[in-house]
Protein backbone atom coordinates (compact mmCIF):
# COMPACT_ATOMS: atom_id res chain seq x y z
CA UNK A 1 0.00 0.00 0.00
CA UNK A 2 1.31 3.43 -0.96
CA UNK A 3 0.26 6.53 0.97
CA UNK A 4 -0.76 9.24 -1.46
CA UNK A 5 1.40 12.34 -1.30
CA UNK A 6 -1.67 14.54 -1.15
CA UNK A 7 -2.58 12.82 2.11
CA UNK A 8 0.49 14.29 3.77
CA UNK A 9 -0.40 17.95 3.16
CA UNK A 10 -0.13 19.92 6.41
CA UNK A 11 0.79 16.83 8.39
CA UNK A 12 3.21 17.18 11.25
CA UNK A 13 6.60 15.53 10.82
CA UNK A 14 5.83 12.72 13.25
CA UNK A 15 2.51 12.05 11.49
CA UNK A 16 4.30 11.75 8.16
CA UNK A 17 6.79 9.33 9.70
CA UNK A 18 3.91 7.29 11.12
CA UNK A 19 2.28 7.08 7.69
CA UNK A 20 5.58 5.97 6.17
CA UNK A 21 5.68 3.11 8.66
CA UNK A 22 2.03 2.32 8.00
CA UNK A 23 2.72 2.17 4.25
CA UNK A 24 4.53 -1.11 4.84
CA UNK A 25 1.85 -2.56 7.15
CA UNK A 26 0.38 -5.71 5.65
CA UNK A 27 -2.09 -6.34 8.46
CA UNK A 28 -0.38 -9.54 9.55
CA UNK A 29 -0.28 -8.12 13.10
CA UNK A 30 -2.00 -5.19 14.84
CA UNK A 31 -0.24 -1.82 14.58
CA UNK A 32 0.16 0.34 17.72
CA UNK A 33 0.72 4.10 17.57
CA UNK A 34 1.75 5.48 20.96
CA UNK A 35 1.69 9.28 20.86
CA UNK A 36 1.41 11.89 23.57
CA UNK A 37 -2.02 13.37 24.35
CA UNK A 38 -2.58 16.36 22.10
CA UNK A 39 -0.04 15.21 19.50
CA UNK A 40 -2.69 14.43 16.89
CA UNK A 41 -3.19 10.67 16.56
CA UNK A 42 -6.52 11.06 14.76
CA UNK A 43 -5.08 12.65 11.61
CA UNK A 44 -2.73 9.88 10.41
CA UNK A 45 -5.36 7.27 11.25
CA UNK A 46 -7.89 9.05 9.04
CA UNK A 47 -5.38 9.54 6.23
CA UNK A 48 -4.68 5.82 6.32
CA UNK A 49 -8.40 4.99 6.35
CA UNK A 50 -9.06 7.28 3.38
CA UNK A 51 -6.21 5.82 1.33
CA UNK A 52 -7.14 2.21 2.09
CA UNK A 53 -10.75 2.91 1.11
CA UNK A 54 -9.70 4.66 -2.12
CA UNK A 55 -7.42 1.79 -3.13
CA UNK A 56 -10.08 -0.75 -2.04
CA UNK A 57 -7.63 -2.50 0.25
CA UNK A 58 -10.44 -2.26 2.81
CA UNK A 59 -14.17 -1.99 2.18
CA UNK A 60 -15.28 -0.38 5.43
CA UNK A 61 -13.85 1.25 8.56
CA UNK A 62 -14.94 1.03 12.18
CA UNK A 63 -13.60 3.38 14.85
CA UNK A 64 -14.11 2.22 18.43
CA UNK A 65 -13.86 4.78 21.27
CA UNK A 66 -14.45 4.98 25.02
CA UNK A 67 -17.35 7.50 24.90
CA UNK A 68 -20.26 8.51 22.68
CA UNK A 69 -19.06 12.13 22.23
CA UNK A 70 -15.81 10.75 20.85
CA UNK A 71 -17.73 8.79 18.20
CA UNK A 72 -19.17 12.11 16.99
CA UNK A 73 -15.79 13.84 17.08
CA UNK A 74 -14.33 11.09 14.89
CA UNK A 75 -17.24 11.37 12.46
CA UNK A 76 -16.77 15.14 12.20
CA UNK A 77 -13.01 14.85 11.68
CA UNK A 78 -13.48 12.15 9.04
CA UNK A 79 -16.12 14.18 7.18
CA UNK A 80 -13.63 17.05 6.86
CA UNK A 81 -11.39 14.63 4.93
CA UNK A 82 -14.15 13.27 2.73
CA UNK A 83 -14.74 10.06 4.72
CA UNK A 84 -18.22 9.47 6.10
CA UNK A 85 -18.74 7.66 9.41
CA UNK A 86 -22.11 6.98 11.03
CA UNK A 87 -21.58 7.82 14.73
CA UNK A 88 -22.91 5.62 17.52
CA UNK A 89 -24.24 3.11 14.98
CA UNK A 90 -26.08 -0.03 16.05
CA UNK A 91 -24.62 -2.21 13.29
CA UNK A 92 -21.13 -2.71 11.94
CA UNK A 93 -22.38 -2.53 8.36
CA UNK A 94 -22.59 1.21 7.60
CA UNK A 95 -25.77 2.79 6.19
CA UNK A 96 -25.91 3.62 2.49
CA UNK A 97 -23.59 6.48 1.61
CA UNK A 98 -21.26 5.91 4.58
CA UNK A 99 -17.74 4.47 4.57
CA UNK A 100 -17.89 3.13 8.10
CA UNK A 101 -19.12 3.61 11.64
CA UNK A 102 -17.77 5.06 14.87
CA UNK A 103 -19.00 3.37 18.04
CA UNK A 104 -18.20 2.92 21.72
CA UNK A 105 -16.38 -0.05 23.18
CA UNK A 106 -19.47 -0.73 25.27
CA UNK A 107 -21.72 -0.99 22.20
CA UNK A 108 -19.29 -3.28 20.37
CA UNK A 109 -18.90 -5.51 23.44
CA UNK A 110 -22.67 -5.74 23.98
CA UNK A 111 -23.20 -7.05 20.44
CA UNK A 112 -19.86 -8.81 20.01
CA UNK A 113 -21.11 -12.07 18.51
CA UNK A 114 -23.49 -10.36 16.10
CA UNK A 115 -20.79 -7.90 15.04
CA UNK A 116 -18.33 -10.76 14.50
CA UNK A 117 -20.76 -12.07 11.90
CA UNK A 118 -20.78 -8.68 10.15
CA UNK A 119 -17.01 -8.10 10.34
CA UNK A 120 -14.84 -9.21 7.42
CA UNK A 121 -11.17 -9.35 6.57
CA UNK A 122 -11.73 -6.13 4.60
CA UNK A 123 -12.71 -4.14 7.70
CA UNK A 124 -10.19 -1.64 9.08
CA UNK A 125 -10.60 -1.44 12.86
CA UNK A 126 -9.27 1.70 14.59
CA UNK A 127 -9.18 1.41 18.39
CA UNK A 128 -8.96 4.87 19.92
CA UNK A 129 -7.40 5.05 23.40
CA UNK A 130 -6.75 1.34 23.22
CA UNK A 131 -5.43 1.15 26.78
CA UNK A 132 -9.07 0.59 27.80
CA UNK A 133 -8.88 -2.89 26.37
CA UNK A 134 -7.48 -4.96 29.21
CA UNK A 135 -7.86 -8.59 28.22
CA UNK A 136 -9.70 -9.52 31.42
CA UNK A 137 -12.23 -6.71 31.02
CA UNK A 138 -15.58 -6.99 29.23
CA UNK A 139 -14.61 -4.32 26.71
CA UNK A 140 -11.41 -6.10 25.76
CA UNK A 141 -13.05 -9.49 25.48
CA UNK A 142 -15.94 -8.06 23.45
CA UNK A 143 -13.54 -6.17 21.17
CA UNK A 144 -11.49 -9.28 20.51
CA UNK A 145 -14.63 -11.28 19.70
CA UNK A 146 -16.36 -8.64 17.55
CA UNK A 147 -13.37 -7.84 15.36
CA UNK A 148 -11.50 -11.14 15.18
CA UNK A 149 -12.31 -11.57 11.43
CA UNK A 150 -10.59 -8.26 10.57
CA UNK A 151 -7.04 -8.40 9.22
CA UNK A 152 -6.22 -4.84 10.30
CA UNK A 153 -6.32 -3.48 13.84
CA UNK A 154 -4.84 0.02 14.22
CA UNK A 155 -4.44 0.77 17.92
CA UNK A 156 -4.02 4.36 19.13
CA UNK A 157 -3.05 5.43 22.62
CA UNK A 158 -1.24 8.13 24.52
CA UNK A 159 -0.90 5.75 27.45
CA UNK A 160 -0.46 2.17 26.18
CA UNK A 161 -0.78 0.52 29.58
CA UNK A 162 -3.48 -0.01 32.16
CA UNK A 163 -3.33 0.92 35.80
CA UNK A 164 -4.04 -2.72 36.68
CA UNK A 165 -1.14 -3.68 34.42
CA UNK A 166 -3.08 -6.22 32.35
CA UNK A 167 -2.27 -6.90 28.72
CA UNK A 168 -3.98 -4.92 25.97
CA UNK A 169 -5.47 -7.03 23.14
CA UNK A 170 -3.44 -6.70 19.98
CA UNK A 171 -0.42 -5.15 21.68
CA UNK A 172 2.92 -6.90 21.17
CA UNK A 173 5.02 -7.52 24.26
CA UNK A 174 8.67 -8.49 24.55
CA UNK A 175 9.63 -9.82 27.97
CA UNK A 176 6.47 -8.27 29.31
CA UNK A 177 7.21 -4.82 27.87
CA UNK A 178 4.81 -3.10 25.46
CA UNK A 179 6.39 -2.47 22.03
CA UNK A 180 4.67 0.26 19.96
CA UNK A 181 5.22 0.32 16.21
CA UNK A 182 5.38 4.14 16.29
CA UNK A 183 6.27 6.15 19.39
CA UNK A 184 5.98 9.91 19.82
CA UNK A 185 6.59 10.93 23.41
CA UNK A 186 5.52 14.00 25.31
CA UNK A 187 9.13 15.16 25.34
CA UNK A 188 9.20 14.84 21.52
CA UNK A 189 5.96 16.82 21.25
CA UNK A 190 7.23 19.65 23.47
CA UNK A 191 10.49 19.78 21.52
CA UNK A 192 8.58 20.07 18.24
CA UNK A 193 6.16 22.69 19.55
CA UNK A 194 3.24 20.28 19.16
CA UNK A 195 2.45 20.32 22.90
CA UNK A 196 2.92 22.79 25.72
CA UNK A 197 5.39 22.12 28.50
CA UNK A 198 3.76 21.66 31.90
CA UNK A 199 5.25 23.07 35.09
CA UNK A 200 4.41 21.03 38.20
CA UNK A 201 3.98 23.00 41.42
CA UNK A 202 3.84 20.70 44.46
CA UNK A 203 2.44 21.95 47.75
CA UNK A 204 3.42 20.79 51.23
CA UNK A 205 3.42 21.81 54.88
CA UNK A 206 2.10 20.66 58.23
CA UNK A 207 -0.89 18.32 57.95
CA UNK A 208 -2.88 17.00 60.92
CA UNK A 209 -5.58 14.38 61.07
CA UNK A 210 -7.33 12.35 63.72
CA UNK A 211 -6.60 8.64 63.43
CA UNK A 212 -8.76 6.75 65.93
CA UNK A 213 -8.00 8.36 69.30
CA UNK A 214 -4.73 9.93 68.12
CA UNK A 215 -3.92 13.15 66.28
CA UNK A 216 -1.12 12.61 63.77
CA UNK A 217 0.94 15.43 62.24
CA UNK A 218 3.16 15.02 59.22
CA UNK A 219 4.33 16.59 56.00
CA UNK A 220 5.05 14.82 52.73
CA UNK A 221 8.75 14.85 53.55
CA UNK A 222 8.11 12.38 56.39
CA UNK A 223 8.13 8.66 55.67
CA UNK A 224 4.70 7.14 56.20
CA UNK A 225 3.29 3.89 54.93
CA UNK A 226 -0.09 2.40 54.16
CA UNK A 227 -3.10 3.71 56.04
CA UNK A 228 -1.53 6.87 57.51
CA UNK A 229 0.03 7.85 54.16
CA UNK A 230 -3.43 7.63 52.63
CA UNK A 231 -4.91 9.76 55.42
CA UNK A 232 -2.18 12.34 54.98
CA UNK A 233 -3.02 12.58 51.29
CA UNK A 234 -6.75 12.93 51.96
CA UNK A 235 -5.99 15.68 54.48
CA UNK A 236 -4.00 17.51 51.80
CA UNK A 237 -6.98 17.52 49.41
CA UNK A 238 -9.58 18.29 52.08
CA UNK A 239 -11.64 21.45 51.47
CA UNK A 240 -12.54 21.72 55.16
CA UNK A 241 -9.19 23.16 56.24
CA UNK A 242 -8.85 26.84 55.23
CA UNK A 243 -5.04 26.77 55.16
CA UNK A 244 -4.98 23.54 53.16
CA UNK A 245 -6.49 23.03 49.71
CA UNK A 246 -8.41 26.37 49.79
CA UNK A 247 -5.06 28.18 50.11
CA UNK A 248 -3.78 26.28 47.08
CA UNK A 249 -6.93 27.16 45.15
CA UNK A 250 -6.19 30.83 45.88
CA UNK A 251 -2.62 30.38 44.60
CA UNK A 252 -3.87 28.63 41.48
CA UNK A 253 -6.40 31.37 40.84
CA UNK A 254 -3.68 34.00 41.22
CA UNK A 255 -1.59 32.11 38.66
CA UNK A 256 -4.54 31.97 36.27
CA UNK A 257 -5.12 35.71 36.62
CA UNK A 258 -1.43 36.31 35.89
CA UNK A 259 -1.65 34.15 32.75
CA UNK A 260 -4.66 36.15 31.60
CA UNK A 261 -2.89 39.43 32.35
CA UNK A 262 0.05 38.28 30.20
CA UNK A 263 -2.21 38.15 27.15
CA UNK A 264 -4.02 34.80 27.21
CA UNK A 265 -7.27 36.52 28.12
CA UNK A 266 -9.57 33.50 27.91
CA UNK A 267 -7.23 31.09 29.72
CA UNK A 268 -9.06 28.59 31.90
CA UNK A 269 -8.37 26.44 34.93
CA UNK A 270 -9.37 22.90 35.88
CA UNK A 271 -9.67 21.28 39.31
CA UNK A 272 -9.92 17.48 39.29
CA UNK A 273 -11.92 16.43 42.36
CA UNK A 274 -12.25 13.09 44.14
CA UNK A 275 -16.04 12.69 44.02
CA UNK A 276 -19.27 14.65 43.55
CA UNK A 277 -19.47 16.01 47.11
CA UNK A 278 -15.81 17.02 46.96
CA UNK A 279 -16.35 18.75 43.61
CA UNK A 280 -19.29 20.78 44.92
CA UNK A 281 -17.34 21.82 48.02
CA UNK A 282 -14.37 22.88 45.86
CA UNK A 283 -16.71 24.81 43.55
CA UNK A 284 -18.16 26.73 46.51
CA UNK A 285 -14.71 27.75 47.76
CA UNK A 286 -13.45 28.54 44.27
CA UNK A 287 -16.51 30.65 43.52
CA UNK A 288 -15.79 32.78 46.58
CA UNK A 289 -12.16 33.16 45.52
CA UNK A 290 -12.79 33.94 41.85
CA UNK A 291 -15.96 35.97 42.25
CA UNK A 292 -17.77 33.79 39.71
CA UNK A 293 -19.27 30.32 39.99
CA UNK A 294 -17.18 27.64 38.28
CA UNK A 295 -18.65 25.06 35.95
CA UNK A 296 -19.12 21.71 37.72
CA UNK A 297 -19.08 18.55 35.60
CA UNK A 298 -19.93 15.14 37.06
CA UNK A 299 -19.97 11.88 35.14
CA UNK A 300 -23.42 11.14 36.58
CA UNK A 301 -24.85 14.33 35.07
CA UNK A 302 -26.75 13.73 31.83
CA UNK A 303 -25.66 17.19 30.63
CA UNK A 304 -21.99 16.65 31.46
CA UNK A 305 -20.70 16.67 27.88
CA UNK A 306 -22.83 19.70 27.02
CA UNK A 307 -21.32 21.55 29.98
CA UNK A 308 -17.83 20.61 28.83
CA UNK A 309 -18.57 21.83 25.30
CA UNK A 310 -19.97 25.11 26.61
CA UNK A 311 -16.93 25.71 28.81
CA UNK A 312 -14.62 25.02 25.89
CA UNK A 313 -16.15 27.89 23.90
CA UNK A 314 -16.69 30.26 26.84
CA UNK A 315 -14.36 32.66 28.64
CA UNK A 316 -15.22 31.45 32.15
CA UNK A 317 -12.29 30.91 34.43
CA UNK A 318 -12.77 27.60 36.22
CA UNK A 319 -14.20 24.14 35.72
CA UNK A 320 -14.35 21.46 38.44
CA UNK A 321 -14.70 17.89 37.21
CA UNK A 322 -14.89 14.28 38.36
CA UNK A 323 -14.15 11.41 35.96
CA UNK A 324 -14.63 13.71 32.97
CA UNK A 325 -11.10 14.76 32.16
CA UNK A 326 -9.64 11.83 30.26
CA UNK A 327 -9.92 11.05 26.57
CA UNK A 328 -11.90 13.36 24.35
CA UNK A 329 -11.86 16.35 26.69
CA UNK A 330 -10.19 18.83 24.38
CA UNK A 331 -10.15 22.31 25.95
CA UNK A 332 -6.99 23.98 24.61
CA UNK A 333 -7.49 27.13 26.67
CA UNK A 334 -6.79 25.26 29.93
CA UNK A 335 -3.56 26.63 31.39
CA UNK A 336 -3.79 26.06 35.17
CA UNK A 337 -4.83 22.94 37.04
CA UNK A 338 -5.18 21.59 40.57
CA UNK A 339 -4.76 17.86 41.14
CA UNK A 340 -7.20 17.06 43.96
CA UNK A 341 -8.33 13.54 43.08
CA UNK A 342 -7.51 10.55 45.26
CA UNK A 343 -6.44 8.46 42.26
CA UNK A 344 -2.71 8.43 41.64
CA UNK A 345 -2.08 5.84 38.93
CA UNK A 346 0.31 6.61 36.06
CA UNK A 347 -2.59 6.32 33.61
CA UNK A 348 -4.83 8.83 35.37
CA UNK A 349 -1.92 11.18 36.08
CA UNK A 350 -0.89 11.31 32.44
CA UNK A 351 -4.48 11.78 31.31
CA UNK A 352 -4.87 14.76 33.62
CA UNK A 353 -1.54 16.24 32.53
CA UNK A 354 -2.74 15.80 28.96
CA UNK A 355 -5.54 18.32 29.54
CA UNK A 356 -2.96 21.14 29.76
CA UNK A 357 -0.69 20.37 26.82
CA UNK A 358 -2.88 21.45 23.89
CA UNK A 359 -1.45 24.28 21.84
CA UNK A 360 -3.55 27.06 20.33
CA UNK A 361 -2.99 28.36 16.81
CA UNK A 362 -1.59 31.86 16.93
CA UNK A 363 -0.21 31.53 20.46
CA UNK A 364 3.42 30.67 21.33
CA UNK A 365 3.90 26.91 21.58
CA UNK A 366 6.28 27.35 24.50
CA UNK A 367 3.63 28.82 26.78
CA UNK A 368 3.57 26.51 29.81
CA UNK A 369 0.68 24.96 31.63
CA UNK A 370 0.76 24.86 35.41
CA UNK A 371 -0.41 21.97 37.58
CA UNK A 372 -0.62 22.34 41.38
CA UNK A 373 -0.48 18.99 43.17
CA UNK A 374 0.15 17.57 46.65
CA UNK A 375 3.85 16.90 47.24
CA UNK A 376 3.03 13.23 47.68
CA UNK A 377 6.07 11.08 46.83
CA UNK A 378 4.11 9.02 44.29
CA UNK A 379 2.87 12.12 42.44
CA UNK A 380 6.29 13.75 42.53
CA UNK A 381 7.77 10.62 40.99
CA UNK A 382 5.13 10.60 38.26
CA UNK A 383 5.71 14.29 37.59
CA UNK A 384 9.45 13.73 37.33
CA UNK A 385 8.89 10.92 34.85
CA UNK A 386 6.19 12.54 32.71
CA UNK A 387 8.55 13.62 29.95
CA UNK A 388 10.06 10.19 29.55
CA UNK A 389 8.67 7.36 27.54
CA UNK A 390 6.44 5.15 29.66
CA UNK A 391 6.47 1.47 28.87
CA UNK A 392 3.91 -1.02 30.06
CA UNK A 393 5.48 -3.75 32.19
CA UNK A 394 3.12 -6.62 32.82
CA UNK A 395 2.69 -7.92 36.36
CA UNK A 396 0.88 -11.05 37.44
CA UNK A 397 -2.87 -10.39 37.75
CA UNK A 398 -2.75 -10.76 41.55
CA UNK A 399 -0.12 -8.05 42.00
CA UNK A 400 -1.83 -4.94 43.36
CA UNK A 401 -0.69 -1.58 42.02
CA UNK A 402 0.62 0.30 45.11
CA UNK A 403 -0.16 3.62 43.41
CA UNK A 404 -3.74 2.80 42.51
CA UNK A 405 -5.54 4.71 45.26
CA UNK A 406 -4.87 6.10 48.74
CA UNK A 407 -4.47 2.71 50.33
CA UNK A 408 -4.10 -0.95 49.36
CA UNK A 409 -7.35 -2.66 48.43
CA UNK A 410 -7.63 -4.70 51.61
CA UNK A 411 -7.26 -1.58 53.74
CA UNK A 412 -9.80 0.38 51.72
CA UNK A 413 -12.23 -2.52 52.08
CA UNK A 414 -11.97 -2.50 55.88
CA UNK A 415 -11.84 1.28 56.25
CA UNK A 416 -14.27 3.15 53.96
CA UNK A 417 -13.31 6.75 53.20
CA UNK A 418 -16.19 8.13 55.25
CA UNK A 419 -15.43 6.14 58.42
CA UNK A 420 -15.37 8.39 61.48
CA UNK A 421 -12.00 7.26 62.84
CA UNK A 422 -10.36 9.47 60.23
CA UNK A 423 -10.89 13.22 60.31
CA UNK A 424 -8.77 16.05 58.86
CA UNK A 425 -7.86 18.40 61.70
CA UNK A 426 -5.52 21.13 60.42
CA UNK A 427 -3.31 22.11 57.52
CA UNK A 428 -0.74 24.80 56.85
CA UNK A 429 0.52 24.26 53.31
CA UNK A 430 2.06 26.39 50.60
CA UNK A 431 3.26 25.92 47.01
CA UNK A 432 6.88 24.81 46.70
CA UNK A 433 9.36 25.45 43.92
CA UNK A 434 8.16 24.21 40.54
CA UNK A 435 9.70 20.89 39.56
CA UNK A 436 10.48 21.90 35.98
CA UNK A 437 10.69 25.66 36.19
CA UNK A 438 7.90 28.16 35.51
Amino acid sequence: MTVASSSQTALRDWQQRALERLAGWDGAAPFLVSAAPGAGKTRPALVLARDLLRTRVVRRVVVVCPTTPLTRQWAQAAAAMGVQFAPDAEHLRPPAGFDGVSVTYARAAAAAKRWAGECTAGTLVIADEAHHLGEDLAWGEGFATAFRPSRRWLLLSGTPFRSDQTAIPGVRYEDGVCVPDVTYTYADAVRDGVCRPVSFIPYDGALQWRSGDDVVESSFTDALAGREAGRRYRTAISVELPDGLPRILRAAHARLEAVRAEGHRDAGGLVVAADAAHARAIAKVLGEIAGEAPTVVLHTDSRAHARLAAFREARDRWIVAVNMVSEGVDIPRLRVGVYATAARTPLIFRQIVGRFVRVIAGRPAGEPGFLFLPADPHLRSLAADVETELRHVLHPPDDADPLALDEPLERRATEPAGQLDFQPVAADVAPQLALFGG
